[in-house]
């Protein structure tokens, strides 16, 4: 236990130097953690991890994805919903069919459904490595949202993929038997998700003022969601995700600003941890899987081949299917412009006859939205450089790496497949995660319009001190004991309200670092820094009780997550 208890302390220090290092020199940092893993796996006196598959799915795969789940936006899901169910479930199919068919051809004596089982291993793409990338490079926000949902649902239709195939290779199996399986998993899973999230939301907002204890409530919202879903048959990933998406939609409403700041900061946290254990630990099990491949007898350079092989069907299969959802993509965007006009005058039609009042003001609110959609449709349509960067984003990474260990021990050819898998996945994460900041910076793909963001953003915190101005300005506002509110204080709350829009407009309209604005926060930062000075210097005194040091802290550390 010792052992491993420093293997896990210098784990966690090569994750973190690496990085670091990733950072500084623009480097995904799973695909440098896949070559360090590789190279401490040939250190002499290194031990042989054996980590069981059951772990990285039960223990590991959720945390990961509700971590995810929760730091996307449910609006640009839904958008981009008919994208990410392609890639995620049409894609993944094609994918896993297309392998499998080419394996099961050139691995004599191996059945099929095997064959099938592996592509179903090597067929969803880990979007990680990607992601990073994209979101460093500045990538469009319409296609980080697609990569980042493709790789929260793809895991499911992998696992119930294999579920299906391991099924066949027993001699069970049923085309309209797998269709209804993978119906129920789906449903069943948003179910038990939808209901965990809930419920946990709920429960957090009621005890929000205890965030060590709702903290602690986040931790196993995963394994809620995860352990009841694969219980029922159903699909687990499918369930975290629902909760994730659910719990960040509503924290804006439900939680405190604390709890936000800290749910981010601890889910991050675990993120990096998890996933870039994860890739570091795929490298490092080369070796063991590779003298598992030598125990059999197997031919090292012919299993090379066909895993080469087959990483060239994935990269064409995905070539192929992306190049087709651009041009589906490019019809939806130009019925989305055709929309815009219909939109506007329907919602003219509609606050003629009484929008903002009753059934009206929900029919505008929802006009509203649609046209909304279609907007961002219209002005975030992927093109063919966007398709591009679609298409060579096919790392493999967590899913794949547990999947191909989960194969039964009785499958032929088991460790021939298990290599074939680990090397598919180690060459598209060194292949596409080495490249593709070069194809980013060569297609010259630029995100959103800074103009136009800058105009939302000055529209919105306008709507905001409006609002607050109108609030203070009502006749009806008390404190929570009914008492009114002292003159004093309201007209210091009006005041600020008031400023509040031309600090906004100054800070969009001055980004120049020599602006009163900038300099009046380097100056606030600076004060901060000689007062938490003047805090360590009275605890290494011991001059005042701890208690007074720590509200202190607490009251500087407020005021610094404002800069």
């Amino acid at each position: 236990m010792e052992e491993y208890a420093l293997l896990a302390v210098v784990a966690v220090l090569i994750i973190v130097a690496t990085s670091l290092f990733a950072q500084k020199h623009g480097v995904a940092a799973p695909v440098l953690l896949v070559l360090v893993g590789i190279g401490c796996s040939f250190i002499p006196g290194t031990p042989e991890i054996l980590v069981e598959p059951e772990w990285i799915l039960a223990i590991v795969l959720p945390p990961i994805l509700y971590a995810a789940a929760v730091n996307v936006p449910v609006t640009d899901f839904r958008r981009s919903i008919g994208t990410i169910t392609a890639l995620s479930v049409v894609l993944v199919v094609v994918s896993a069919l297309a392998a499998g068919t080419l394996i099961w051809w050139l691995i004599p004596g191996l059945g099929l459904p095997a064959a099938i089982a592996l592509g179903a291993v090597v067929s969803p793409p880990d979007a990680v490595a990607a992601i990073s990338i994209g979101k460093r490079l500045g990538l469009p926000p319409r296609l980080i949202t697609a990569l980042e949902g493709e790789g929260l649902v793809n895991d499911a239709t992998a696992l119930v993929l294999l579920r299906t195939a391991v099924a066949a290779i027993a001699g069970s199996f049923s085309f309209w038997d797998a269709l209804g399986d993978f119906g129920y998993a789906l449903a069943v899973g948003i179910a038990v998700g939808a209901l965990v999230g809930l419920v946990s939301v709920r429960v957090r907002s009621a005890i929000r003022q205890e965030p060590v204890l709702t903290t602690a409530i986040s931790f196993v919202v995963p394994f809620l969601a995860f352990i009841p879903a694969e219980h029922l048959g159903a699909s687990g990933v499918i369930a975290v995700v629902t909760a994730g998406l659910i719990t960040g939609h509503q924290s804006a409403r439900r939680f405190s600003a604390h709890d936000r700041i800290a749910e981010r900061t601890n889910w991050r946290t675990i993120q990096t941890l998890l996933e870039n254990g994860v890739f570091l630990l795929m490298g490092y099990e080369i070796t063991a899987v590779v003298g598992d491949l030598r125990a059999e007898d197997r031919d090292i350079a012919a299993a090379v081949g066909i895993a080469l092989a087959t990483t060239g069907v994935l990269i064409v299969v995905r070539a192929l299917f992306s190049a087709g959802l651009v041009l589906w993509l490019r019809s939806a965007r130009r019925r989305a412009v055709g929309q815009l006009a219909f939109l506007d005058e329907f919602s003219d039609a509609v606050a003629a006859k009484g929008g903002g009042e009753g059934r009206f003001a929900r029919v505008e609110r929802v006009v509203r939205r649609r046209r909304a959609d279609a907007e961002a449709l219209a002005r975030e349509g992927l093109g063919w450089r966007g398709g591009a960067v679609l298409a060579w984003s096919g790392m493999r990474g967590v899913v794949t790496l547990a999947a191909a260990q989960s194969l039964p021990h009785d499958v032929p050819h088991r460790a021939e497949l298990v290599f074939i898998a680990f090397t598919v996945a180690v060459t598209t994460l060194l292949l596409h995660g080495g490249t593709l900041p070069w194809l980013i910076r060569r297609l010259g793909i630029r995100g959103s319009d800074e103009a136009h963001e800058r105009q939302e953003l000055s529209r919105l915190m306008q709507e905001m001190s409006t609002a607050t101005q109108e609030f203070l300005a009502g006749p009806s506002l008390r404190r929570e004991d009914g008492k009114p509110f002292d003159e004093e204080v309201l007209q210091e709350a009006r005041s600020r309200a008031a400023a509040m829009g031309d600090a906004v407009a100054m800070l969009l309209d001055q980004t120049d670092r020599e602006t009163a604005f900038h300099q009046r926060r380097e100056l606030n930062r600076q004060l901060l820094e000689v007062e938490q000075d003047v805090l360590l210097d009275a605890r290494a005194e011991g001059t005042y009780s701890s208690k007074t040091l720590e509200r202190v802290q607490h009251f500087l550390d407020e005021r610094g997550s404002r800069f």
